[in-house]
């Protein structure tokens, strides 16, 4: 990608400008998707992005630029541009480069770039087909089959010359169930840090089959009634009420600056003692994993809360030296356009103690909800709100009718102290976070949860 030589030439030349620290991020990324609308392709897309982004370091100052021109003079000018702008004059500097071999845990077998477009369009096909056949209500589907091929060079005046490649594949299916004028929608995309072998794992069909469920449930749902209740959330994205409620405010680069609600309660009881939450990027295979960061750092198993007890942060390296903490392999960034920030990979809640029908049993009245959608955070406050995209009544412990329309609402300090119950079925789901750094992968993941009260938004 760019040769130990000339990255130490470029380094030489950022740090020239009185910087204590520079660092050069160079990323190879391909591309490749194949959309179809009802049984039809849409769209075959490829694309190449590439370029290379080089950050300084003085002190807690950081000065970030990036360029397409990944010739020499292009790197070299980028170099001076971050130089002259941290505005000082800086001698007798010194770099010298030692490459870094690192473990590949999630090796791809099937490269999805490596495979002719009409094979892929083909998986895709069988998908949205059993998801068209799933009922005769179906009246649209649509899906998507995309595949990443994302290659990574970092090199810092630490000495670290490191490079890193990384697979994922992922398909998503959408359905829409019509009747009477009333449409509804259901959805599945899994994903994995593998190649086309991800379908030796999961079947087209079922994920087809899964988002066309989805949109049949809610067709038939009434509207969930609003008020304050208990709600059980289950396994899998269920996680994403922790990834946005809690997560975020985890990260240094809201709690270095103290823009968040969990800045300075290390060794503080901030939640339930059966809750037990962890970052985790050293899992084969997982949607979010990396073998190591934006930053060259490998990834760790980040024991975010253990019992109740908030036990650590997501580290990057400006937030480590804003915080005087160890970096914990957090750093991420879309790509080299973006500087490096605080970010989650595979964040889940660990199994608990309860039985998971004890859970539902448990609940007079209240909400289970099967699957959880998207929402909006405010790390700060914690506020958040988010979508039930498949939700049930509960009554005198048992599952009863659908409901639609329903919101939950509330500030992840609460929901992390209400949640009371904590079920064995850990499960994970993919998911895009976007952030100050871009949109990169992750994995939100948790059991059947229940939550002794919150605020439930319907009619």
């Amino acid at each position: 990608m760019i040769s130990k030589a000339l990255a130490e030439s470029v380094l030489l030349c950022a740090m020239s400008g009185g910087a204590d620290f520079a660092e050069l991020y160079g990323e190879i990324t391909k591309n490749n998707s194949v959309s179809m609308v009802d049984g039809k392709v849409d769209r075959v897309g490829d694309n190449l992005v590439s370029g290379v982004g080089i950050r300084a370091f003085l002190g807690t100052r950081t000065v970030f630029a990036s360029t397409s021109d990944t010739s020499r003079e292009g790197l070299l000018k980028c170099a001076a541009a971050v130089a002259a702008a941290m505005g000082e004059i800086k001698k007798d500097v010194n770099v010298v480069l030692r490459e870094r071999f690192l473990p590949n845990i999630h090796p791809a077998l099937i490269v999805p770039s490596s495979v002719d477009a009409k094979t892929r369009a083909d998986i895709l096909r069988t998908a949205c087909f059993a998801a068209k056949e799933y009922d005769n209500a179906i009246s649209q589907v649509s899906g998507t089959l995309a595949g990443v091929d994302h290659s990574i060079l970092v090199a810092n005046t630490e000495g670290l010359y490191v490079t890193d490649r990384h697979i994922r594949t992922r398909i998503a299916v959408s359905s829409v169930a019509s009747a009477a004028g009333v449409n509804q929608s259901g959805s599945d995309s899994p994903g994995a840090g593998m190649g086309l072998e991800l379908f030796d794992k999961i079947d087209p069909r079922e994920v087809g089959r899964e988002a066309s469920r989805q949109a049949m449930v809610n067709l038939r749902a009434d509207y969930c009634p609003a008020g304050k209740m208990t709600v059980a959330i289950e396994n899998g994205f269920g996680g994403v009420i922790f990834h946005e409620a809690c997560g975020h405010s985890l990260e240094a680069t809201s709690v270095a600056i103290g823009a968040s609600q969990m800045a300075g309660k290390l060794g503080q009881m901030i939640a339930n003692p059966k809750v037990t939450a962890i970052d985790d990027g050293t899992i084969p295979g997982a949607w979010g994993s990396v073998n190591i960061d934006d930053e060259g750092t490998p990834t760790q198993r980040n024991v975010l809360i253990e019992n109740g007890v908030l036990k650590n942060y997501m580290i990057d390296r400006l937030g480590s030296r804003r915080m005087g903490m160890p970096m914990t392999g957090s750093g991420r960034r879309q790509g080299y356009t973006y500087e490096a920030t605080s970010r989650m990979t595979n964040t889940f809640i660990a199994n608990g103690p309860d039985k998971n029908e004890d859970i539902i049993a448990s609940i007079e009245n209240g909400l289970y909800c099967r699957k959880m959608g998207g929402g909006s955070v405010n790390p700060l406050t914690g506020a958040f709100n988010f979508a039930v995209t498949e939700g049930y009544l509960v009554k005198n412990g048992k599952i009863c009718e659908p409901v639609r329309g329903a919101s939950l609402i509330g500030t992840g300090s609460d929901i992390i102290r209400d949640i009371d119950m904590v079920g064995q079925n850990l499960a994970r789901a993919q998911g895009m976070c976007g952030s100050a750094s871009g949109s990169v992968p992750t994995d939100v993941g948790q059991p059947l949860i229940r939550v002794s009260t919150i605020t439930v938004g319907g009619r």
